[in-house]
């Protein structure tokens, strides 16, 4: 404290200070995240997530690059205080062949459907007695999980329905009964599996439930409202690259689409993929109104 022109003067107090600090920094944050819930008012944005991960050519290369970011979306979960279920994975001897997971939380499709597309990474290839550069790529698939209460009228002789013998890494914990289900809708070639299930009912209900959302986010985005219209027109193009991840000759993250860049890609792949979603949604997301 002290005078000032016969004015007392009280000093600042430090731990006030620091508590507005935090108050104001909480304030822009909710202020913030309140802004972004404007780019969330999608159809189906409230909705739970399912993920399809698919290995590129490559081999063991493309199968680990797969299996990095099958765990990337799941520490991205874990970092939203979001659930992850694992649903169906077939593994390599390196990493992960395919795999799909279900991501439950508030508006997960809303945040990661636009995370759809080819992942390409660049690095030493730890599969190379020359530790040669190596480029490696994945394909992921990002689709709403749907109520299938609702009404969708899906031809029984449209569907082809495969059980097997569900089983770990490398073969192991092998089922003694055939209770994994692969279903696959034939007109549009849409396939998905579970496994994680105990019994072969369950496993067949999980798998329709993948199915049913897959065609309906794909009559969304064709716009056609009856089934038999759908017609697969392309397989995937490992080309139709959305980020690129680069751990050698220097280190970066680059998303294709918005220039958006990260200089440690090592929080990413741990994932921290906030700066690159908040930005692809607000290139190309849906207003509420």
């Amino acid at each position: 404290m002290h005078e000032l022109f016969g004015i007392v003067q009280q000093e600042p107090d430090p731990a006030l200070q620091a508590e507005l600090a935090t108050k104001a920094e909480a304030f822009q944050k909710r202020l913030a995240d309140e802004e972004f819930q404007m780019y969330l008012g999608g159809t189906y944005d409230k909705n739970h997530a399912i993920l399809n991960f698919q290995a590129g050519a490559g081999g063991d290369e493309a199968m680990e690059w797969n299996g990095m970011l099958i765990r990337m979306y799941k520490r991205y979960a874990e970092h939203k205080g979001w659930k992850v279920e694992e649903i169906d994975r077939s593994d390599g001897e390196h990493g992960v062949k395919d795999a799909t997971i279900i991501i439950k939380g508030p508006y997960a499709y809303g945040y990661l459907k636009r995370e759809s597309g080819t992942h390409r990474l660049v690095r030493i290839s730890p599969f190379s007695a020359q530790s040669l550069r190596h480029t490696s790529f994945a394909l992921v698939d990002v689709v709403p999980e749907l109520d299938t209460s609702v009404e969708l009228e899906i031809d029984p002789k449209d569907l082809r329905i495969d059980t097997y013998r569900a089983s770990g890494k490398g073969g192991q914990h092998v089922n003694k009964t055939s209770s994994a289900v692969r279903i696959t809708h034939v007109p549009t070639n849409i396939v998905a599996a579970s496994q994680g299930e105990r019994s072969q009912h369950q496993n067949k209900e999980r798998a329709m439930g993948v199915v049913y959302s897959k065609l309906v986010a794909m009559m969304e985005k064709e716009k056609k409202s009856r089934v038999n219209e759908l017609k697969t027109k392309t397989k995937p193009e490992w080309g139709n690259q959305i980020r690129s991840y680069v751990l050698h000759p220097y280190k970066q993250v680059k998303d294709l689409r918005t220039g958006i860049e990260h200089k440690q890609p090592d929080y990413v792949l741990d994932g921290d993929l906030d700066m690159f979603i908040e930005a692809e949604l607000k290139l190309g997301g849906s207003i509420k109104k």
